[in-house]
């Protein structure tokens, strides 16, 4: 094992230890101060007020991991100013979120997509993080942050049930990290690592039936921004050009539910942007699976996708494209099916 694997290691298990023990204390803050997520309208999933701040205990595990590795180790090149780029928007991130949880009065949905482009421009004009197989640089600039607020609202849609959100990024993260290891953008895979720690000492205390906590906006929109981010920072294959479509196997589950639930809410005649029961876990929860049943099919689903995303990665661009295809086949199949649900 080299000296680099070994830091992300300490990255994962700092962020991971720091987690575990903040986690209880925002908890604490929040029931203290009354930031509860109580079940006042009918698209609540649960039954009692719980409280929210979650999401800080992700950043902070997340942030001081990499704030203490940066004092272990000489970041080469641009790493650092990466990783300050990243920060530097995902605090945006959880400010908007953070406002969001506390009922503030005032943000529409106008306005935070504003904050949230805002955001992404940081992360692309200032820090050049953006897609680089756009030749041309204002549609690469464009594209990437139409990408960045497009992941970070999707961590967001799919965060109706406990686990489900904070376990696919976990999930992404650690394929992120395993296919940017043998690359040379090291912020990728320090990110990557420590957010995946974070991620992973937050989830029992969201699954805990005496001590839960949700992780609210504050934490879907920072988990998000971040995942977006680093599918821009690493490169995927010198095999075929196909392999660049990764992300979108990583990613494809918070994907195909902002597409699936505005896709049923158009067929309603509702906004895509109106709250509603249409999310595939939901469905599922229809069709008589448990939550523990759903949180492990979609654990599954997540890792067998995050598998073929790396095959695209190192397989030949036939082989890629059929592997492809076979995943838009099984989502296709998976669809037609969770549409013949029926939601109150």
């Amino acid at each position: 094992m080299s000296a680099e694997q070994q830091l992300y290691i300490i990255a994962f298990a700092a962020a991971l230890f720091i987690a575990v023990i903040s986690t209880p204390f925002f908890r604490r803050i929040a029931v203290k101060f009354g930031i509860l997520d109580s079940p006042v309208t009918e698209i609540k999933t649960h039954k009692v007020s719980t409280p929210y701040l979650g999401g800080l205990a992700i950043a902070c595990g997340w942030i001081v991991s990499l704030f203490l590795i940066r004092f272990v180790t000489h970041f080469p090149g641009g790493t650092l100013r990466s990783i300050r780029g990243i920060i530097y928007g995902s605090l945006i991130m959880l400010a908007l979120g953070f406002i969001d949880d506390v009922k503030f009065k005032g943000l529409g949905p106008k306005l935070k997509l504003a904050v949230q482009f805002a955001a992404a421009s940081i992360v692309v004009f200032v820090f050049d993080i953006r897609i680089n197989f756009i030749a041309v640089y204002w549609l690469s600039c464009v594209v990437s942050m139409i990408w960045i607020v497009g992941i970070t609202n999707a961590f967001n849609i799919i965060d109706v049930m406990d686990g489900l959100s904070s376990g696919i990024a976990a999930i992404a993260a650690l394929a992120f990290l395993f296919i940017s290891l043998p690359t040379e953008m090291i912020y990728v895979n320090f990110c990557a690592a420590a957010l995946a720690g974070a991620l992973l000492g937050f989830i029992p205390y969201n699954l805990s039936k005496t001590a839960k906590i949700f992780m609210g906006d504050t934490g879907s929109l920072f988990i998000g921004f971040i995942m977006a981010s680093l599918a821009l920072g690493t490169s995927y294959t010198k095999v075929n050009n196909l392999g660049l479509f990764a992300p979108l196997l990583i990613l494809a589950v918070p994907i195909y539910e902002t597409f699936l639930v505005s896709w049923f809410r158009i067929r309603k005649g509702k906004s895509p942007l109106a709250g509603s029961k249409d999310h595939y876990s939901l469905r599922l929860e229809k069709m008589g699976f448990s939550r523990r049943q759903i949180l492990a099919i979609t654990y599954s689903a997540c890792a067998i996708l995050a598998l073929c995303a790396y095959m695209m990665t190192v397989l030949s661009s036939v082989y890629t494209m059929l592997l492809f295809c076979l995943v838009v086949l099984g989502l296709w199949i998976g669809s037609l099916k969770l549409a013949a649900v029926k939601i109150d």
